[in-house]
């Protein structure tokens, strides 16, 4: 039976309206596109409710439920959040500043680094304790970063063009983050295909974004697979972006016919435009052997919980292999620490389409493996087979796999952990290594050598590399090296506020130890539990202190959310 002829009215009418209006978006004074980000503020506070409450109603809890956290983490709070750090960098160029200042950028061991965050005296004190550092490409000195930064805006008038932007399914606030690094950092106007799992956002979308639709500069539409490849193919779309799979780049490159292999072979694609995406794999949780206390292990268990259980394991970054050491005395103490939490969580089901096939073939694979709390949040013990599923392909599900390995000294384990990841482990998008501050301390440059040579393009060090995302300082992509034809994990980076060229990785810095007791750990700061954690008891209510805040600052709002923070 053939398919009903594809409707492309709508969608051709978007286009051609993008391309007619591309050049005024491209000419638009600098003070007027901030002007425009300004004004988006008060629509993304007004609503932040009922965005959040879309995404928990989708996922199939109450917008008041303790999971409901991570709707307004990945919703309202992380857009708010983004358009701030490009009203900071933009004011600072209308200003007549530099994007950067002179002494964020430096030298260390060979490379050029960046400090990225913190950016403000808010973030100071909300974010106590973190910081994240952008590591350069080999051969770029601080000389050329400082002026490659922001290039666009300095150098002259951007070229008008059209891009599509191919949302991503899982978390509220990517399809509009990607949006933004469209508009702004590549002076694009675009086209968003909402996708089909949450194209009940397009609505809130439509209402935030609301003066650059009437402008003429931003198209939502809907759709799948047909309304998708239609558009990667139409010659007013000059480049694309995607969040997704390996899977779906690959369809759309080389197409899914019996001539596909031999176009990836031959580098013949079907679609040759500027192409980025981001597209997940095998992520890594790196557990570093040191002496620690017994609320050590259940803090960092909550950690690692969180890495896997924030969106029911339904993030290309999610925690998927907890790699720990074979010998250390706090291996089996902190999976049991892991096994209380999974069984204690609140019931809740893996809403993403497929995610029970994956979790029912997990099963299949490990007849022994243990099932905790509602029977669907896996737990594989001991992982010894490098062929296993779990080490090869990406559940986007509630299953975490532990391999362990040898290492007697945290320097041992490290050179094993560091070749594991990058050459067992599918995918270079992000990596989080766990490791106590007196470790790092006393281990003779083994973790800044782990750093170094890990190849992802974000490592949370005692943070969840996941975290980066929310930042929008922190630029967001996978490790340079994957091409169209071995994509990998994707090319390119987006987010990144001071649009910094070059960049090889970012590296995101947490307190290992929630104050007060982080002043006991060599890690000190006014941080206590994060609210993201799917263990906090106010995790909800402190989110939306914090996206109030974002949103409008000031000292009394940054009060609300210390007071509810410090009740988690």
């Amino acid at each position: 039976m053939n398919s009903p002829a594809l409707d492309t009215t709508d969608l051709d009418r978007a286009l051609g309206e993008l391309r007619h209006n591309a050049p005024s978006w491209a000419t638009a004074p600098l003070a007027e596109r901030v002007g425009l980000l300004e004004r988006l503020m008060p629509r993304i506070r007004d609503g932040a409710a009922d965005l959040a409450a879309a995404g928990a109603r989708a996922k199939g809890y109450g917008p008041d439920s303790p999971w409901a956290a991570e709707d307004w983490a990945g919703g309202p709070w992380s857009l708010a959040q983004h358009v701030t750090a490009r009203l900071h960098v933009l004011r600072r160029l209308v200003a007549g500043l530099e994007p950067l200042h002179a002494d964020a950028v430096h030298e260390r061991g060979g490379r050029t680094w960046v400090d990225v965050f913190p950016a403000t005296g808010w973030d100071r004190v909300l974010l106590s304790g973190y910081s994240a550092q952008v590591r350069i490409q080999a051969g770029i000195t601080a000389e050329q970063v400082r002026n490659r930064a922001a290039a666009q805006y300095r150098d002259g008038v951007q070229e008008p063009g059209v891009a599509l932007v191919l949302g991503a399914g899982n978390v509220a606030a990517l399809t509009a983050t990607d949006i933004l690094h469209k508009l702004y950092a590549e002076g694009q106007v675009v086209i968003a295909k909402m996708n089909p799992v949450n194209a009940y956002l397009r609505p809130h979308l439509e209402r935030i974004f609301a003066e650059y639709i009437q402008q003429g500069w931003l198209r939502f539409v809907d759709g799948g697979p047909n309304e998708g490849a239609y558009l990667t193919a139409h010659d007013d779309v000059d480049s694309i972006h995607v969040t997704g799979s390996d899977r779906t780049h690959d369809a759309i490159v080389w197409g899914t016919d019996e001539h596909a292999e031999r176009r990836r072979r031959e580098d013949t694609p079907l679609i040759d435009k500027e192409f980025t995406s981001e597209l997940g794999g095998v992520s890594p949780c790196i557990v570093v052997p040191g002496r620690w206390s017994r609320p050590d292990f259940r803090f960092q268990a909550e950690h690692i919980v969180t890495s896997k259980m924030n969106n029911s394991g339904h993030n290309c970054i999610a925690s998927q292999v907890l790699v720990l050491p074979r010998s250390w005395y706090g291996t089996e103490l902190l999976l049991e620490e892991i096994r209380q939490l999974l069984r204690a969580l609140p019931a809740r089901t893996d809403y993403y389409p497929g995610a029970h096939h994956r979790l029912q073939a997990v099963l299949a694979a490990h007849p022994q493996a243990e099932r905790h709390g509602d029977d669907s949040r896996i737990l594989v013990a001991d992982i010894t087979d490098h062929d296993d599923m779990l080490l090869t392909g990406e559940v986007f599900a509630s299953a975490l796999g532990v391999v362990r390995l040898p290492g007697e000294t945290p320097a041992h384990f490290l050179r094993h952990a560091v070749d594991f990841a990058n050459t067992v482990l599918p995918g270079t998008l992000g990596a989080t290594l766990i490791v106590h501050p007196r470790t790092e301390r006393t281990g003779s440059g083994a973790v800044e050598a782990a750093l170094s040579e890990l190849r992802y393009g974000t490592i949370g060090v005692n943070s969840w590399s996941g975290v980066n995302f929310l930042l929008g300082y922190t630029p967001w992509g996978a490790h340079p090296g994957h091409t169209r034809q071995a994509i990998g994990s994707g090319i390119g980076f987006v987010n990144n506020a001071f649009m910094i060229e070059d960049i090889e990785k970012t590296v995101l810095r947490a307190p290992f130890a929630p104050a007060p007791r982080g002043l006991f750990t060599g890690s000190p700061s006014l941080s206590p539990k994060p609210p993201y954690f799917v263990t906090s008891r106010t995790g909800r209510a402190t989110l939306e202190h914090v996206t109030r805040f974002t949103t409008t600052p000031s000292p009394a709002r940054l009060s609300a959310v210390l007071a509810s923070a410090l009740r988690a």
